[in-house]
């Protein structure tokens, strides 16, 4: 991943130097285990620990040779190791380090990716309680539809991000899993013990069953998961997108002192941060199909999926990673408008109350289709700019035959779409907000 959308921490975790102390310790933690067998000197797996070293320059000067990354590592293991290294990988295959390896990354990026994700929730419950009572416009289609308050639209996205977390906490569950089980999976060289010790030590559970690979089912879900929060990423950036808009401009991202929007136009503050949190979005899903191809594998082994995994890996957790520190900051900063919320909600001059007037007809008499035309046919006075549409309602004759004019001025009471907000917040907020 290009240094611009990486944060230290997580790009630490794929570094080559991360990646082989990740296969010594593995290999070490092997000959614990094989020394207690009896299989091997408790003085070789003694020597591991104590002399265990490697150098990548050197790992991958001896790779252009032996053209096998495993056996490069284990070559220059063995030079600083000395003669005990002969004991070193007893009954074990590549894959057993590797794709143990790789489930160690993947559950310390996950660890990351879950500390980003409260990060995100922490923003959008503080901003959604400050504006719990905040009224604005709610729509479909991309038109106004009824009064909604601010907080409401943003505890709907607290929701979504709960269940992302949950998701994710899932799917790190579903991939760490230690597979040390020898070639084609039998365990013929290697006892099961080996395995058990090795997964207690790294933190992870036993893949049940493997073949000589850990099944990549589970890291398709994986990356599928990653794909659902980078949607859910894009739809919150693109909510900011909208709001911002200068035809609606109800919030806009924080312009800090000497930004600068437009090369050409001075007075330009354009939603950068959300356009490009939605191109990181499509960076992390396009991982998502490359993922569900390596599920299908030949037989027993084959590295179609090595390849793709050494992109997917690191990008795809990399680039989320970034994305929902950037996503929480753009949260945390939101500047919000309420005044043009609410002219913005009084824009249609009454329409939003629509469906309250359509169903106080119905139950004053009027049959539901009679009422619905009532209704449209003042509305679309309105929508020419005639009135408003409350004087509408009330010349209509057919409407004025039903309900009195103290009734529809009822109607257009706004606290009555408000007035099951604490409600929807104690449901959505259960942990005491």
């Amino acid at each position: 991943m290009i240094p611009r959308y990486s944060r230290k921490e997580m790009a630490a975790i794929w570094e080559p130097a991360s990646r082989f102390q990740i296969w010594l310790e593995i290999e070490a933690h092997a000959c614990d285990a094989q020394a207690a067998l009896g299989v091997i000197p408790a003085a070789a797996a003694a020597a591991v620990w104590e002399r265990g070293r490697f150098e990548v320059e050197r790992i991958d000067a001896i790779e252009q040779e032996t053209k096998h990354d495993v056996i490069a590592f284990l070559t220059n293991l063995a030079e600083h190791v000395g003669p005990e290294a002969r004991f070193v990988h007893q009954g074990m295959t590549s894959s057993d380090v590797l794709d143990t390896c790789l489930a160690v990354q993947l559950t310390r990026a996950s660890d990351l990716l879950l500390a980003d994700i409260d990060r995100v929730l922490a923003a959008l419950k503080r901003r959604a309680i400050e504006h719990k009572g905040t009224p604005c416009i709610g729509r479909s289609h991309g038109i106004h539809a009824e009064p909604i308050t601010f907080g409401l639209k943003l505890a709907s996205f607290y929701a979504e991000w709960q269940r992302n977390r949950s998701r994710l906490a899932a799917a790190r569950a579903e991939v760490a899993t230690c597979a040390l089980s020898g070639a084609v999976g039998t365990y013929a060289n290697l006892d099961p013990a080996v395995e058990r010790h090795v997964a207690e030590k790294l933190g992870l559970t036993i893949e049940p069953i493997s073949t000589q690979v850990i099944p990549r089912d589970r890291h398709a879900m994986f990356f599928a998961t990653l794909g659902v929060l980078a949607s859910s990423i894009e739809r919150l950036a693109i909510e900011i997108r909208h709001l911002q808009r200068t035809e609606v401009r109800e919030a806009e991202e924080y312009f800090s002192p000497g930004q600068k929007g437009s090369s050409a136009m001075p007075h330009k503050r354009n939603p950068i941060l959300a356009e490009n949190l939605t191109g990181l979005a499509r960076m992390v899903r396009a991982a998502v199909v490359p993922a569900l191809e390596n599920v299908a594998l030949w037989h027993e082994r084959d590295i179609s999926h090595s390849s793709v995994e050494r992109f997917i890996a690191p990008d795809a957790t990399i680039t989320l990673d970034f994305a929902l520190a950037r996503l929480a900051g753009v949260i945390d900063h939101l500047v919000v408008y309420p005044d043009a919320m609410a002219a913005n909600l009084h824009r249609l001059k009454g329409l939003v109350h629509s469906e309250r007037v359509l169903l106080a007809l119905t139950q004053h008499g009027m049959s539901r289709e009679d009422a619905y035309r009532a209704v449209q046919r003042a509305a679309a006075a309105v929508w020419r700019g005639e009135t408003d549409f409350r004087s509408a309602l009330a010349a209509d004759a057919e409407v004025a035959g039903v309900l009195t004019d103290a009734t529809i001025a009822a109607l257009f009471d706004e606290a009555h779409y408000f007035r099951h907000v604490d409600y929807v917040f104690e449901r959505v907020f259960a942990d005491g907000a």
